[in-house]
């Protein structure tokens, strides 16, 4: 099905206008006035993000609360024991929340709990073999906001427990010590989307704070918390939370002080994946290389190595750590892919989904740790709301499933709304998890389909692509492609800029690239400007493209670097014949 473009309008003074009083291209004004940026003040403030832009921790709820009482465990010399998710943002957040408390000399350890025995959530059994090991303090990282019969079991187990999360409170929250959360009823707090690290880092910020007596940390806390937006970045990228707002600030710092002061893990990581020698990363080398390799860990049922890279103080533990993180990733993308095959074969026997408002799939033979990337690949294919289930072979628990949004679809609201349904579901509007009973399949899949159709209503479902300006080839030069570099970090709520040229031509045959000749490599050219392209999973292009005189190219412009020197290059999106009426000069 052929996608409708949508080019976002644009009044060429307003444009004229930006461009001017900002100093910037006429494109990266465009851009900037889609995101809402109507002056030159407002559009520096965008470009240029500084990290006391960042609400003070006092701010957050609970959170100055925990810190008085984390500080007093740590100089009565309680034990302190942080529980964490095993995903990225639970492992990052866990590992900074534990540096944390190591440095102000806490007697303190960490769980992460086993996704498919135990999965998601704080456990009792877990709690039981903590306090019998003499934990008097639990913290939460990522989870623990719904855990109301969990707290309780600590509180008779004589352990407090503070939890932090940033999770879709319930209607009754868990009785602990403190709760920590951005979006506690009543609580006000300014901006209601951090991820859980991002919650742990604030914890980290109050507690250095409480520890100096001020608010200007001691030099040594300061060099950590610099550190630690770098950990924080981590699990904000990969928990795929909107980059707006503080998260914007976050990551863009994070990036820097990952390169700057990356941990002994994290530099074993760039080292290793061959990151080391940029001088910037960008959100992308976080969310495609970075991320998967500690995400193995957990997805692979050892999460608590992730942890371990990142807290590691000894440099050739850190290197045989990432070495063999590397390795669970390969796995890992070995049992993706034969999950995806086996995903979409049963969705084209199942049902047209160009027809369906979302899609529901369920597999004895999938592997759990891996059903949530496979959705967010079928989500990003065919633009719907994807849940995949991996039933237990034995059929004696559970089925486990996960899921992914779109654009515009708030999933967590719409598992709630099936909720009579499921055994137990979380997350967040671009990202959940679920546990079912299989004879629930059919029933929960009607239920969310019209959840998804009440949300996105059938004009959404149409094939749409999105796009925020038109300019020609000509305008993407490599000072202009910079200044869109600093509208990133771009991610979930920040999207990468889809820009758009007319009656554009093909300078030669289209060529497949990759391993296996997946993708497609173009060379276009306009008014005498040619720029290569490369098409992603998209090699099936190439015969209809080598038939136009002409095409229309919807494409994201990026700087490649090779041999260490930098040029233009697109990312094709998508593309259709030039309108008869359209004409341009190739050159």
């Amino acid at each position: 099905m052929a996608k409708c473009w949508r080019i976002h309008p644009h009044d060429p003074a307003r444009v004229m206008a930006l461009e001017r009083s900002a100093g910037i291209p006429a494109v990266v004004a465009q851009l900037l006035l889609c995101r809402g940026m109507t002056d030159a003040n407002a559009a520096r403030q965008f470009l240029h993000p500084k990290l006391s832009e960042l609400h003070p921790p006092d701010f957050l709820p609970g959170c100055a609360q925990a810190a008085e009482l984390i500080h007093h465990a740590i100089q009565s010399g309680r034990r302190i024991v942080v529980y964490g998710d095993y995903d990225v943002d639970g492992v990052s957040g866990t590992a900074l929340l534990y540096s944390c408390l190591r440095l102000l000399g806490a007697n303190v350890g960490y769980y992460i709990p086993h996704r498919i025995d135990e999965g998601y959530g704080l456990h009792e059994d877990a709690l039981r073999t903590l306090t019998a090991d003499k934990a008097e303090l639990i913290v939460t990282v990522d989870c623990g906001i719904t855990s109301f019969r969990q707290v309780e079991l600590a509180r008779q187990l004589a352990a407090e427990v503070i939890v932090t999360d940033h999770h879709q409170p319930a209607d009754q929250l868990p009785p602990a010590a403190a709760v920590v959360h951005p979006r506690l009823p009543g609580g006000g707090y300014p901006f209601g989307q951090l991820s859980g690290a991002g919650v742990a880092l604030k914890l980290a910020w109050a507690l250095c704070r409480r520890a100096t007596g001020a608010a200007r940390v001691a030099e040594p806390m300061k060099d950590f918390l610099l550190q630690a937006v770098g950990m924080a970045a981590l699990g904000t990228v990969a928990d795929v939370v909107p980059l707006v707002d503080e998260n914007r600030v976050l990551v863009h710092h994070g990036l820097s002080a990952l390169v700057e002061r990356p941990t002994l893990g994290i530099s074993a990581l760039l080292q290793l994946t061959g990151l080391a020698d940029k001088k910037r990363l960008d959100a992308e080398d976080l969310g495609f290389t970075l991320a998967p390799r500690l995400n193995a860990a957990g997805r692979l049922c050892q999460p608590q190595l992730a942890v371990e890279l990142l807290t590691t103080e000894r440099p050739q533990r850190a290197v045989e750590l990432a070495q063999y993180l590397d390795q669970l990733n390969a796995t890992r993308q070995t049992l993706e892919r034969s999950v995806y095959l086996s995903a979409h074969k049963q969705l084209k026997q199942q049902c047209d989904p160009r027809n369906e408002p979302a899609i529901v799939l369920a597999d004895r033979q999938w592997h759990p740790g891996v059903i949530g990337i496979v959705a967010g690949r079928l989500a990003e294919k065919y633009d719907r709301p994807v849940i995949l289930i991996a039933w237990d072979p034995l059929g004696a628990r559970p089925g486990i499933g996960s899921g992914r949004s779109v654009p515009g679809f708030d999933l967590q609201a719409a598992l709630r709304s099936c909720s009579e349904l499921l055994i137990s579901h979380g997350g967040h509007p671009a990202a959940a998890g679920l546990k079912i009973a299989e004879d629930k399949l059919d029933a929960f899949r009607a239920a969310f389909c019209e959840a998804a159709e009440r949300q996105l209503g059938a004009e959404r479902l149409a094939s749409e692509l999105e796009i925020d300006a038109e300019a020609p080839l000509c305008a993407f030069t490599l000072e202009a492609v910079r200044q869109i570099e600093r509208l990133g970090p771009f991610g979930y709520g920040n999207r990468r800029p889809v820009l758009c040229s007319t009656g554009v031509c093909l300078a030669e045959k289209p060529k497949s690239i990759g391993a296996n000749g997946h993708h497609l490599s173009v060379t276009l050219a306009q008014h005498g400007v040619k720029l290569r392209a490369i098409a992603f999973g998209a090699a099936d292009w190439a015969e209809q493209l080598a038939m136009q005189q002409r095409i229309d190219v919807a494409f994201q412009p990026m700087i490649n670097t090779f041999a260490g020197r930098q040029s233009v290059e697109l990312r094709l999106i998508d593309w259709r014949p030039t309108r008869p009426a359209a004409s341009a000069a190739c050159g």
